[in-house]
């Protein structure tokens, strides 16, 4: 007997994800947003008024239609929810309180997972697209007590990089990947105790093989955190000889 939850009617997909309302850049292959970023489904959920200001401010009002959004997402079947922006990290807490599935809304929360990796010594490279955003506030939403051993590198200010928090319309992709894969291995350079180095913006994703390649440390971001999460909630049982 096989039977439907009510109320569900697509099916075939394991992670649920809330993105940014009226946002307005190209949203290329590797971003979380763009569904030729991965080789199983995924279901995404606009956040109704949530735009590029009062989410990187942790505007406390988007918390009702965050959490609304979530809701829908596990009511059409989702096992697990993530984000399309590292700064939804804001109401990591209280959206995993809200549901009954596992919520995982900013690239910020493997910190700790990383860092138990890693030589006591070693630190860990942060890329973002908005340090004024990375409050304590934050961190602590997302399970991260110590943030001494973190080193951030801002990319707001970047010619061509600034075009995504402008909501620019346009963007010279190459110039793009310059500035962020510049900035690692700038930031690796000052800092050679770097083990490893997170991409807290869902927008990094599409140059994490070349930052990798140029600084020759592991590479965590959104779709490292989001592969993640599909498996461990979408096991496959294994075949073969033994």
């Amino acid at each position: 007997m096989v039977y439907q939850k009510k109320g569900q009617y697509v099916t075939g997909f394991s992670v649920g994800i809330l993105y940014l309302d009226a946002c307005w850049y190209p949203v290329i292959p590797g971003n979380v947003a763009n569904l030729e970023t991965y080789d199983f489904p995924v279901q995404l959920k606009v956040v109704s008024g949530c735009h590029t200001a009062n989410l990187l401010s942790g505007d406390s009002t988007l918390l009702d239609s965050i959490i609304d959004a979530a809701k829908e997402l596990e009511a059409e079947g989702a096992r697990a929810i993530s984000a399309a922006c590292g700064f939804f990290g804001n109401f990591q807490d209280k959206v995993a309180e809200a549901v009954d599935i596992p919520v995982y809304l900013s690239s910020v929360i493997q910190i700790p997972w990383i860092r138990t990796g890693l030589k006591s010594s070693k630190k860990i490279g942060i890329l973002t697209a908005y340090e004024a955003g990375l409050t304590e506030k934050l961190f602590e939403s997302c399970g991260v007590t110590n943030t001494g051993n973190l080193i951030i590198r801002d990319l707001s200010q970047e010619e061509e990089f600034s075009a995504i928090l402008e909501n620019r319309g346009s963007f010279d992709n190459e110039k793009v990947r310059q500035e962020v894969v510049e900035a690692a291995i700038s930031m690796v350079t000052e800092h050679p105790d770097i083990g490893a180095i997170l991409l807290e913006c869902s927008d990094m994703p599409p140059y994490a093989a070349d930052i990798q390649r140029s600084v020759k440390l592991p590479v965590y971001d959104f779709i490292t955190m989001i592969k993640w999460l599909h498996f461990s909630t979408s096991q496959r049982p294994y075949y073969g000889f033994f």
